[in-house]
């Protein structure tokens, strides 16, 4: 069975203030290895496309649109009538209230894929009034990225009809093992963009840690931190594209993660970049969240703190035969559990079973 499948999402082509975007290209990629045809639709938005990471891509279609009304946004989506399914992600940025409702006048079987699910519960359990919890009931199906028993169960009371989880995973083409770089050279680096409900969070797990540790070198990487205040030990880089994400994390002694207010609030909610980071077999020290164990063991695979003092004692005791230990015990795991070649099978089955 192939299936042709039309993609409403922020950007396929762009890393560029779009943190899902290696996810949608593991799945993407991975359906079109499966025989399905992907058509991804994306907003002229945010300076996407001056920031580009990849050209469009041999493993789907991409469909770039200027959308500076609610009507041209309504005539790009009848571009896809006719297709076997459509999705609309969360957070494309540009119209989400009109794409949501627009997808639904296809007349064909539609998907919310939700790569954000614990902040969109919490704004439509908040908010009786919210646009997409009236239009919520019409869909067929919602996918999240991650979010476990909790999210289903959350998005069940709300009125979903079918509710599952499609963990992020690592795409081993794009991310794996490289040798260092001098420029990414440091003891602790974080690569995150600049976010309200996280900022906090990497003061705590990042920037305090820096304090702790005057004589340890860390590097802070992604937009909008140019004018936040960090410890002289702490180098601010800006943006980095995927093309280096692999020297990012192969360098350093190890590379933090840290998670989003919302998704420790829920658990079962592995950022992307747990995974391209262990593919990279690289030492990992996270924030602690429930769920964890599911993905990576404690000790043995990667380093959990659940505060800053924590992520400095990991720190102070760590050295490079250790460091090597746990990224090699991670890439290990994530190749044989966690791939998009997994999550792609898995979507496979679940369109096979509903279509």
């Amino acid at each position: 069975m192939s299936l042709d499948i039309a993609f409403f999402g922020s950007s396929l082509v762009s890393s560029w203030w779009n943190g899902s975007c290696t996810y949608y290209r593991g799945i993407i990629r991975g359906l079109h290895e499966l025989g399905h045809h992907v058509t991804f639709y994306e907003p002229i938005a945010y300076e996407r496309q001056e920031h580009r990471d990849i050209p469009d891509p041999d493993w789907a279609d991409v469909v770039i649109y200027e959308a500076p009304d609610e009507a041209s946004v309504r005539k790009v989506v009848q571009q896809a009538r006719g297709v076997d399914m459509v999705v609309k992600t969360s957070g494309v940025g540009v119209f989400d209230d009109v794409l949501e409702d627009a997808v639904l006048s296809l007349g064909t079987y539609t998907a919310f894929w939700d790569v954000d699910a614990p902040a969109t519960l919490s704004r439509m359990e908040a908010d009786p009034a919210d646009s997409f919890r009236a239009l919520l009931p019409s869909y067929d199906l919602v996918l999240t990225y991650g979010g476990g028993e909790p999210v289903v169960r959350r998005y069940t009371e709300l009125g979903a009809k079918e509710t599952l989880v499609v963990y992020n995973a690592l795409d081993p083409s794009t991310h794996h093992p490289v040798d260092p770089d001098p420029r990414f050279e440091v003891d602790l680096a974080l690569l995150a963009n600049r976010l309200p409900d996280r900022e906090e969070r990497i003061e705590e797990f990042f920037l305090r840690p820096a304090s702790l540790l005057p004589d340890r070198s860390f590097l802070l990487a992604g937009n909008g931190w140019h004018d936040k205040p960090v410890p002289p030990n702490v180098r601010l880089l800006g943006h980095v594209g995927t093309a280096d994400h692999n020297a990012f994390n192969s360098t350093p002694l190890a590379v933090s993660n840290v998670t989003r207010d919302s998704m420790v609030a829920n658990g079962w909610s592995p950022a992307t970049r747990v995974f391209e980071v262990a593919g990279a077999a690289a030492c990992q020290i996270t924030d602690g969240w429930e769920g964890i164990e599911d993905f990576l063991v404690p000790d043995r695979e990667v380093l959990v703190a659940y505060d800053g003092q924590q992520v400095a004692d990991h720190l102070r005791s760590l050295d490079r035969e250790r460091a090597t230990q746990l990224g090699k015990a991670a890439l290990e795991r994530v190749l044989s559990e966690h791939t998009y070649g997994h999550r792609a099978v898995q979507v496979d089955q679940i369109l096979r079973e509903r279509l």
